[in-house]
């Protein structure tokens, strides 16, 4: 403490030696500059440009996707090393089964196939699998394995893992809406008692904070129905990198950039005026 205030801790000090052997020089470089209170508490991603990746290599579609997976084995850890609460990766969306029958197919046997080789090692490291989303949609053998990777972790304390699956923000709040009709409908509440905390509950990230940083990447600056309701006041990136090259230097590089925002919600700071 210096003249009253409480001095920041760096994270880098927090994390233990055999867990820093995962980072390069370079990325230990860039968690020197990370702040323990600063961290965001979530942090959601938009897994955007497997299909490009795979293309500019004149590679299939599902090369892309696969190299994408190894990717979001990367940015996972990191999540769980640094002590982040929530990561929420936007894994297939309702709009996704637009995609051709082969393709689709594809993602539900690669959802599967890294269930089964990775629950294991999310288990031993306390990491909590989440599901956003209405995996009833899904064939069987997926929504199987989605249910055990639930039950497998789901006593877990550590990072919460929240994949966003057949997932859409829009169909989110209407379903979330018909659950709070019916209760007015069958008398259990009013229409006054309705209010965001209420709505919330109904909602896929019932009981998860609403996320702090949003990243998209490929380029492409858009938000594509992801979190509609719980981005209110997130702080959003950008960025040009396609998803399976986006490594931990790039995740810790945004939140280097995210604990140097001002985040208001819709409030002054002192210096912004009376």
């Amino acid at each position: 403490m210096l003249g009253g205030t409480i001095m920041p801790q760096l994270l880098v000090n927090e994390i233990p030696e055999k867990d820093l052997e995962a980072f390069s020089d370079l990325e230990r470089q860039y968690l020197s500059k990370l702040y323990i209170e600063k961290l965001p508490r979530h942090v959601a991603i938009i897994m955007d440009g497997n299909g490009r990746w795979a293309e500019k290599r004149m590679l299939p579609r599902n090369a892309g996707h696969r190299q994408g997976v190894e990717a979001l084995k990367r940015v996972v850890k990191v999540c769980a090393i640094i002590g982040i609460e929530v990561l929420t990766v936007y894994a297939f969306s309702t709009e996704n089964w637009r995609r051709p029958k082969r393709e689709v197919r594809f993602l539900m046997d690669l959802l599967v196939e890294y269930l089964e080789k990775e629950i294991v090692s999310l288990d031993e490291n306390n990491v909590k699998v989440k599901i956003s989303g209405n995996i009833e949609a899904l064939n069987p053998t997926a929504r199987d394995a989605v249910i055990k990777g639930l039950e497998k972790t789901k006593d877990n304390t550590g990072l919460i893992f929240n994949v966003a699956l057949n997932y859409g923000g829009r169909d989110e709040i209407v379903r979330a809406a018909q659950s709070v009709a019916r209760l007015v409908k069958n008398g259990d509440i009013s229409v006054e008692d309705i209010d965001a905390a209420l709505f919330e509950k109904f909602l896929f990230t019932a009981g998860l904070p609403d996320p702090d940083l949003i990243i998209r990447t490929s380029g492409e600056q858009r938000l594509s129905n992801f979190l509609l309701w719980q981005m209110a006041y997130s702080e959003i990136m950008f960025i040009n990198l396609l998803w399976p090259d986006f490594g931990k230097k790039d995740l810790l590089l945004a939140l280097i950039d995210f604990q140097q925002r001002q985040r208001r919600f819709g409030a002054l700071n002192h210096k912004d005026g009376e």
